[in-house]
C-alpha cells in the first residue's frame, strides 16, 4: 500500500482514541495508586514497576517481532491492556496491591510492544516515500490525545470515579484493536532497504538507507534478525542466521554483556548516537514533567489545572505546526542526524525558557516553541530509524524504546529528589543542559563523519550523504 490513504487515516483515528484513553489513565492511575498504597513511595514504586516492564519489553521486542507479525503484536498488546483495565475497573472499589502491580506490568509492556510494532510497520503501511507524512499524522493525533486526556481526567473521575476512567481506557483499547482487525493493514515488509521498499521510488544506495548499506552499517555487517534472542530469520536466498550470526557461539556464555552488544551490533555510529541522544532527551524531559505541577501550584495556586492545560495546549499546537512545516518541505534531503540534534537543542532551550517566570503569553509561546521542536525531533527521528531495512527495524525501535524508558525512569527519580532542595528552574536547566550538550556532541560527530560535506542529493551510498525521507533535492531549513 503506497501513500497515506483512508485506511491509514482510519488507523490514526483509532490510535488517537487509544492515546486519549492512555493519557486519561495516566492521571487516574497515578491518583488511584496513591489511594491503594497510601504512600508517595507506593506511587513511585508503581510507576517504577511500569517503567521497568516497558524497559524489559524494549529488550525483547525484536525477538517478539521475529516470531509473529507486527499486526498480531499490536492487536495482542491492545487486547492485553484492554483486559487489564477492564479487570481494574471491575475491582476499583477493592483492589489489592498485587493486582495493581500486575496491571501496571501489563500496561508498561503492552505500550512498548505496541509502539515498537507500530513505528516499525509504518513504511510497510504507507511506503517509504510517505513515511514522514504518516509519522506527522501520528504525532498530531498523539498531541491532541494528550491535551484531551489530561483536560478531561478531572471531569471523568469526578463523574464516574476511577472505575469510569479505567472503563474508558479499556474501551479505547478495544477501538484500536477492532480497527486493526477490520482494516488489516500490511505491517511487515520484504526485508529490503529504504528506497527499494514497498513504494520502490529510490535507487539503491540513495537517501536514508545509505547508513544501512554503508560499510559500517547493519547491511554492511550482514546481520539478519540478530536481535537479542537470535531469531534465526533467513536473509534473501540464504540460510538462517542464528544467535546473532557467525561467531556468536564464542559469546554464548558471556551473559548480559553479550546481550547488550547484540542489541547494538551492526548499528551505524551516527544512528547509535541518535538513539543515545534520544535517551538523554527522555531523561531531560522527565524534569519538566515532574517540575511542571510544582510550578503550576506556585505560580497559579488558585487554578493550577488551568496553568497546566494552557501549557500543554500550546505545546500541542506546536507539535501540529511541526507536522505541517515538515510536510510542506517535502523535498528536503537532510532530515537526519543534524536536523534531529538541532531540534533537540531548540526543544531543551524552549523548555528551560518556559520555567523562567514568563507571563502567561510568554509561557504559552515558549511551550509552543518546545512543542514545535518536540514534534520536529519525533518525526525526523522516527523517519530516520524507519529508513533501515525491514528486518532490522524492530531491533532498532526496541533499542530506542529501552533507551527512552531507562532515561525517563532515571530522570524522574533524580528530578523528584532534586526538587526537594533546588528550585524548578535549576533542576530543569541542569537536565536540559545535559540534552543540549548531547546534541552538540552529535552535531560535532556528524560534521566529522561527513568530512564537512554539505548534505545533498546523492546516489553514492556513503554514510552521511543523504538521509532524506523523500526523493528530490533541497535541504531542511536549519539543518
Amino acid at each position: 500500500m503506497g501513500g497515506v490513504d483512508r485506511r491509514f487515516r482510519a488507523l490514526v483515528c483509532a490510535y488517537a482514541v487509544s492515546g486519549y484513553g492512555n493519557y486519561l489513565n495516566l492521571i487516574a492511575l497515578s491518583l488511584f495508586s496513591y489511594e491503594v498504597t497510601g504512600t508517595a513511595f507506593g506511587v513511585g514504586a508503581v510507576m517504577a514497576l511500569r517503567l521497568f516492564s516497558g524497559f524489559v519489553a524494549g529488550l525483547t521486542a525484536a525477538a517478539v517481532s521475529a516470531r509473529t507479525t507486527r499486526l498480531r503484536t499490536m492487536v495482542g498488546a491492545d487486547t492485553a491492556q484492554g483486559l487489564a483495565m477492564a479487570v481494574l475497573a471491575l475491582c476499583a472499589d477493592r483492589t489489592p496491591v498485587w493486582l495493581l502491580g500486575c496491571v501496571v506490568v501489563v500496561m508498561g509492556a503492552g505500550n512498548t510492544y505496541f509502539t515498537v510494532a507500530l513505528r516499525s510497520a509504518v513504511p510497510a503501511m504507507v511506503g517509504q516515500e510517505s513515511r514522514t507524512r504518516a509519522n506527522g499524522l501520528l504525532v498530531t493525533a498523539r498531541s491532541f490525545a494528550t491535551v484531551l486526556g489530561f483536560a478531561s481526567a478531572a471531569a471523568v473521575i469526578g463523574f464516574g470515579g476511577y472505575a469510569a476512567a479505567f472503563a474508558v481506557n479499556a474501551a479505547s483499547f478495544a477501538v484500536s484493536a477492532a480497527a486493526l482487525l477490520a482494516l488489516r493493514p500490511r505491517t511487515d515488509g520484504d526485508d529490503e532497504p529504504a528506497g527499494d521498499g514497498p513504494a520502490g521510488h529510490r535507487p539503491a544506495g540513495d537517501g536514508p538507507a545509505s547508513d544501512a548499506t554503508a560499510g559500517d552499517g547493519p547491511a554492511g555487517d550482514g546481520p539478519t534478525g540478530d536481535g537479542p534472542a537470535g531469531d534465526g530469520r533467513k536473509p534473501a536466498g540464504g540460510e538462517p542466521v542464528r544467535d546473532g550470526g557467525p561467531g556468536a557461539g564464542e559469546g554464548a556464555g558471556r551473559g548480559r554483556g553479550a546481550r547488550w552488544r547484540a542489541l547494538a551490533s551492526g548499528v551505524p555510529a551516527l544512528l547509535l548516537g541518535m538513539i543515545v541522544l534520544r535517551g538523554i532527551d527522555a531523561l531531560a524531559s522527565s524534569s519538566h514533567n515532574v517540575a511542571l505541577p510544582v510550578v503550576a501550584h506556585a505560580g497559579a495556586p488558585s487554578d493550577p489545572a488551568l496553568f497546566m492545560t494552557r501549557f500543554w495546549a500550546a505545546w500541542a499546537v506546536g507539535t501540529v505546526a511541526a507536522h505541517f512545516v515538515l510536510r510542506r518541505a517535502g523535498g528536503a534531503g537532510a532530515w537526519g542526524e543534524r536536523a534531529f540534534a538541532l531540534g533537540t537543542l531548540a526543544m531543551s532551550v524552549s523548555f528551560v525558557a518556559a520555567f523562567t517566570g514568563l507571563p502567561a503569553a510568554g509561557l504559552m509561546a515558549a511551550a509552543a516553541c518546545a512543542g514545535f521542536a518536540d514534534g520536529w525531533t519525533e518525526i525526523v527521528y522516527t523517519s530516520r530509524l524507519q529508513a533501515v531495512p525491514d528486518r532490522q527495524r524492530s531491533r532498532l525501535f526496541g533499542l530506542s524504546a529501552t533507551a527512552e524508558t531507562a532515561g525517563f525512569a532515571l530522570g524522574t527519580v533524580l528530578a523528584a529528589a532534586a526538587l526537594e532542595t533546588l528550585p524548578a528552574l535549576t533542576v530543569v536547566g541542569v537536565f536540559h543542559g545535559t540534552a543540549v550538550c548531547g546534541a552538540l556532541v552529535l552535531l560535532l560527530f556528524a560534521a566529522v563523519r561527513t568530512g564537512g560535506r554539505r548534505p545533498g542529493p546523492s546516489t553514492s551510498g556513503e554514510e552521511g550523504d543523504t538521509h532524506g525521507t523523500r526523493t528530490g533535492t533541497g535541504a531542511l531549513p536549519g539543518a
